[in-house]
């Protein structure tokens, strides 16, 4: 097990779960704040679940409020960054010069921070080190502050341990989604339901519910009632769906047509 010094300017150092660093980021920090503004926050499903709930909105609702769409560099998938405010700044919503409104709720990203994650495998049988590195950047003064912490220990602390658990599936639907051809791209559709299974999740459940999705899929009667009252089982469900639509795995079934019955 290695220690990795905190160096400002140092080039980015691969960490593992075991790898220990200095941090600690309070009130008293002359910087505190300053990493909330002028950010690029990439939000997960789960991130838009706990802060849409947090603000008490429907998803559709949180989603044009509070982010921006952008597509995926070298995936062409849609995702959604946090949408800054356009003071002088560029500071995220939820950012106030004592603290974050949303701490308890905030997203990954800011869970991890000063931690990067480089290396996102989440399937069985893949390297449960995982790729970490350390985001040192020159305003922060949170690395001088004498608490350590392992990868593994910070990841805890912070709860994104939970994060990463219930976005694996997602994660791994992108990853993968990278690695294929150039020339190999999703249809509209495909990438209108990416969206909307992952991000829309209020939406969704009524595509799921009140469409004919139940009419064209056989989906059994106790997963139905699950998903129309859990948002993490209907998260689960649509990430399902989405691996089935791209790479034909799962277990769907398409009824037969009426007239076949």
């Amino acid at each position: 097990m290695s220690t990795i010094e905190n160096t400002p300017g140092i080039r980015p150092v691969r960490y593992g779960l075991e790898d220990r660093f200095r941090f600690r980021c309070h009130p008293g920090v002359s910087c505190f704040t300053r990493c909330c503004r002028g950010i690029n926050i990439v939000l997960t499903p789960y991130d838009i679940i706990r802060l849409k709930n947090r603000l008490q909105i429907p998803s559709d609702e949180f989603l044009a409020l509070y982010t921006e769409p952008r597509l995926l560099e070298k995936t062409d998938l849609p995702m959604v960054t946090l949408k800054l405010l356009d003071d002088d700044q560029r500071s995220c919503p939820f950012v106030r010069d004592d603290g974050c409104l949303v701490y308890h709720d905030r997203p990954t990203t800011c869970r991890y921070y000063p931690l990067g994650v480089a290396s996102l495998v989440h399937k069985e049988g893949a390297d449960d080190e995982g790729f970490y590195f350390f985001v040192n950047e020159p305003h922060c003064r949170g690395f001088e502050e004498d608490q350590d912490w392992s990868v593994r220990e910070w990841r805890c602390d912070q709860g994104v341990d939970r994060h990463d658990e219930i976005n694996a599936e997602w994660t791994d639907l992108v990853v993968r989604k990278r690695s294929f051809p150039p020339n190999i791209r999703l249809t509209e559709k495909s990438k209108e339901m990416f969206f909307l299974a992952s991000y829309n999740i209020d939406v969704f459940r009524r595509f799921v519910l009140e469409s004919t999705f139940l009419k064209r899929y056989r989906i059994e009667p106790d997963t139905v009632a699950q998903i129309g009252k859990d948002e993490l089982a209907l998260l689960r469900f649509g990430l399902s769906w989405l691996r089935w639509i791209f790479f034909k795995e799962g277990d769907f079934h398409l009824r037969a047509p009426a007239s076949d019955e």
